[in-house]
């Protein structure tokens, strides 16, 4: 995973390949995902304890990249070993979903991604398909009140009107018939299984009734979903990786109609919307798609993050919005399961610029232009929003001409709500913005067009 925001369509599958869903149920949920904008994303695993990568220091295959800061064990077998045996000491008995969800309501997320299982296979809730789990004897936190954690949590945030998004990893690398012994590669060898599923068709269909058991109780036992987030690309028909996911969904649909899947680079039919990986396009996309970016360097939770400021993550949600898209903010829980307090100051900022300009974001659309310069632009139906765009020691401008191409009758300042005067020119709507901006304001002023 990348560590920094890369401009570009890194990580995403190509828009001229989306297939539209036909069913209606799923087109109006698609709807009704691109009026939301905002997504809090979490991972919290058994990786969290060492504050190192999730899941990929276990493929030697990965190593090169994920094993970056792992100083106090040179062995890999023993590494990986030291791994696996987290699920030992895994005890986040801080853990409070309500806060969790408190945070996020208040900073102006509207649905949640939350892993219920990385690569590892570790699973944080109560699956009867392995003792891998929270809920299981040999894990210390199998006896805390929310050691089912995705029950906990998922319902938690259902309780403060969220839509909810399960995180899903298609790969498992403690499962016995994914990373399988005896087969032509050693465990561990790379990220895809240890055999040919081709040459294999029993062992892989283990695989597959194994995942689509795990995947039916997410959707049966901790439901409604509003969307089945799959990740792990190399799981697909693509790569002889089949694991029937049209035949799931059918199934799936059957509890929950609208239920949107994003099967993560897979293009097809079940790839309802795209997903690039900390990164934004340069440029709008015109099907349903989410960028996953970081709130600091990393996923998963480090000891020495680095934050990025409420301006550039003010201006991230911006720059994804106007290009038609979702921004899924990722904030990583500490060991002890409490969000990080110098993370949570950064959602309180963005909240913060939320609650008074959040009429630019919520439910708009992509504007024609999205962007000239400076300026952001989006829309509802007939109305249009100019977002200003300024880096962090850039002095406040006494006058600003929005390049608009269109004529316009009034601009209102949303915060503080001031009508503005204006003069319109062929260059586009010259206007003063009020020296009563505050700092939080000043962040990314926006403004009513109409």
């Amino acid at each position: 995973m990348a560590d920094a925001i890369i401009h570009g369509m890194h990580g995403c599958s190509r828009e001229d390949t989306y297939v539209w869903p036909e069913d209606p149920a799923v087109r109006r949920k698609l709807e009704w995902f691109q009026d939301q904008k905002l997504a809090i994303m979490m991972h919290f695993g058994i990786y969290s304890q060492l504050g190192i990568c999730e899941s990929w220091p276990l493929s030697d295959g990965d190593a090169d990249w994920s094993r970056e800061g792992i100083d106090w064990e040179k062995d890999p077998d023993t590494f990986k070993a030291q791994y696996r045996n987290l699920n030992r000491s895994f005890n986040p008995v801080r853990l409070q979903p309500e806060i969790w969800a408190d945070v996020a309501a208040r900073n102006g997320f509207r649905y949640l991604i939350f892993t219920t299982k990385h690569h590892d296979g570790f699973c944080l809730f109560d699956t009867r398909y392995t003792d891998y789990r929270s809920t299981a004897p040999d894990c210390p936190f199998h006896t805390h009140r929310y050691a089912d954690i995705v029950r906990a949590v998922f319902g938690a945030f259902r309780a403060r009107g969220l839509g909810i998004a399960a995180y899903f990893s298609k790969p498992d690398w403690h499962c016995p018939w994914y990373w399988a012994e005896g087969m032509e590669k050693p465990v561990a060898y790379d990220r895809n299984p240890t055999y040919d599923p081709a040459a294999r068709p029993d062992v892989w269909e283990k695989y597959v009734q194994f995942t689509h058991g795990q995947m039916m109780e997410l959707v049966r036992d901790y439901g409604p979903l509003d969307i089945l987030w799959l990740d792990g690309g190399q799981v697909g028909p693509q790569n002889g990786q089949d694991i029937r996911l049209s035949e799931f969904m059918r199934e799936a649909r059957k509890i929950t109609p609208d239920l949107i899947v994003a099967d993560r680079t897979i293009t097809g039919e079940n790839e309802n919307y795209i997903t690039p990986e900390q990164s934004v396009p340069d440029s709008p996309i015109h099907v349903p798609w989410e960028s996953c970016v970081t709130l600091s360097d990393a996923f998963s939770y480090r000891f020495d993050p680095v934050y990025k400021t409420p301006r550039q993550v003010v201006h991230l949600l911006i720059d994804v919005v106007c290009r038609g898209g979702n921004l899924a903010l990722n904030i990583a829980p500490q060991p002890d399961g409490r969000l990080p307090a110098a993370g949570v100051r950064i959602l309180d900022a963005l909240g913060g610029w939320l609650r008074h300009n959040g009429e630019a974001i919520y439910g708009t659309r992509m504007a024609e232009p999205n962007e000239a310069g400076a300026f952001a632009f989006t829309r509802k139906g007939e109305t249009y929003y100019a977002l200003l765009r300024q880096p962090e020691d850039a002095p406040r401008p006494s006058g600003l001409l929005i390049p608009w191409p269109r004529p316009v009758c009034r601009l209102t300042l949303l915060s503080p709500e001031t009508e503005l005067p204006f003069t319109q020119t062929e260059d586009g709507i010259r206007i003063h913005l009020p020296d009563s901006l505050t700092e939080e304001d000043w962040l990314a002023p926006a403004i009513r067009m109409e």
